[in-house]
């Protein structure tokens, strides 16, 4: 596996020099002061690969921007609303000018409004660290009672209605206040979520987009972007929903391996791939990593690494963000498919025999617990995460 590990640019409380210091091979990062469907320039592209190759004594670090994370597809495109033909053009010149910097693996998401949920961003866990952790009853109270989803109480179990109602009642105003902010935290790079009122005029957006709807707008967006991707010599990969089921009454369409399989059957190219993130589907008890990982790994362009302990056997539940090997998913057992997908791309000659890998989040410990980094993304903690994967892989490749 090809270590990297996210940047989100010069306002990261992580800086260039740190990640050179976790033995990262390369970065992944993304422009996201760029308005979504806007064009990435060559200036602004350039740029950040300055940032990425310069400590901050002026000497090189070594590093490149090896990873685009992510090329955001705008909520135009998926409604096919508004300005969405404008926004696919600029997303073509985008690719052109991300391959003509050398940039070669593009990840993106296709989910509406928000890119992840949860309902705390800091649980604390017994050892003192912190999590993030999404509480289906606190969701629910939010959907319910906070948001005041019209409908809501019907995509809920009884159980779960009741028990939703039960916290909401238990809340203060700034305990309310809070979990709304949490849930709408969910864009890439944010410091500040959207307000309730935001919210609530994206979901009327997509009032009538049924997941069929959606998942032929997203075959329409890559039978536009895949064929331009290929051409350029870049590969695109896929992001699943995160959590891996339906929130807010939006449609879901990125959430099991069906899901996949449909997508990449649907438009078939080496440049239509996936990024399978152990996290996002580990959510969902009944999405199998190391199969995934054994059934589709020649699509899988960029693997992101975490872990999630689920808290009931729902399929659809409560669930925090575990260390990277003591979760529900077999870290051990998806990285030896791993190693055996890279052996094989290396026995067929492929360019791309060594998968881009990141650590995805990781708990907040040490130091990490009063730096106030972005969610998910303190330094100690996925510096943690990534040594044990480090150490799992190296062990793993050297088995014959």
């Amino acid at each position: 596996m090809r270590q990297t590990w996210r940047w989100f640019g010069p306002p990261d409380l992580t800086t260039i020099d740190d990640v050179v210091q976790t033995g990262a091979e390369g970065v992944v990062t993304a422009l996201h002061h760029v308005p979504y469907g806007a064009v990435w320039t060559p200036q602004e592209i350039a740029l950040r690969q300055q940032q990425v190759a310069t400590r901050r004594d002026g000497t090189p670090s070594g590093l490149a921007w090896e990873v685009v994370e992510s090329l955001p597809v705008s909520e135009a495109i998926k409604q096919q609303d508004g300005a969405w033909r404008e926004h696919i053009a600029n997303y073509k010149t985008s690719l052109h000018n991300i391959a003509a910097a050398g940039i070669e693996v593009v990840c993106y998401n296709f989910m509406p409004v928000l890119d992840w949920s949860r309902t705390d961003l800091r649980h604390r866990l017994p050892s003192g660290a912190t999590c993030m952790r999404f509480d289906i009853n606190d969701f629910a109270a939010f959907d319910i009672h906070i948001l005041a989803r019209p409908g809501a109480v019907e995509d809920f179990p009884a159980s779960v209605v009741a028990m939703a109602a039960q916290r909401f009642g238990a809340m203060n105003e700034a305990e309310r206040l809070a979990i709304g902010r949490n849930v709408t935290m969910g864009l890439p790079g944010a410091t500040a979520g959207l307000t309730l009122d935001e919210m609530r005029a994206h979901l009327i957006a997509y009032d009538g987009i049924t997941p069929d709807r959606l998942r032929q707008h997203f075959v329409d967006f890559l039978s536009e972007i895949v064929p331009v991707a290929e051409q350029l010599g870049v590969r695109l990969c896929c992001h699943p929903d995160d959590p891996p089921f339906a929130l807010l009454g939006l449609p879901r369409i990125m959430s099991t391996e069906a899901d996949y399989q449909t997508i990449l059957t649907a438009v078939d190219s080496p440049a239509n791939g996936m990024t399978l993130c152990s996290g996002s589907l580990g959510a969902r008890s009944d999405n199998d990593l190391p199969g995934m990982m054994r059934r589709l790994g020649s699509k899988v362009h960029f693997i992101h690494l975490r872990n999630v302990k689920r808290e009931t056997a729902a399929q659809f539940g409560s669930f925090f963000e575990a260390e990277h090997l003591n979760g529900d998913v077999d870290m051990v057992a998806l990285i030896a498919e791993i190693v055996a997908e890279e052996r094989s791309r290396k026995a067929q000659g492929r360019s791309d025999a060594s998968i881009p890998m990141r650590p995805d989040h990781g708990q907040d410990i040490l130091d990490d617990l009063n730096r106030s980094a972005q969610p998910g993304y303190p330094t100690i903690g996925r510096l943690k995460g990534l040594a044990e994967l480090r150490g799992v892989f190296a062990a793993l490749e050297r088995q014959q």
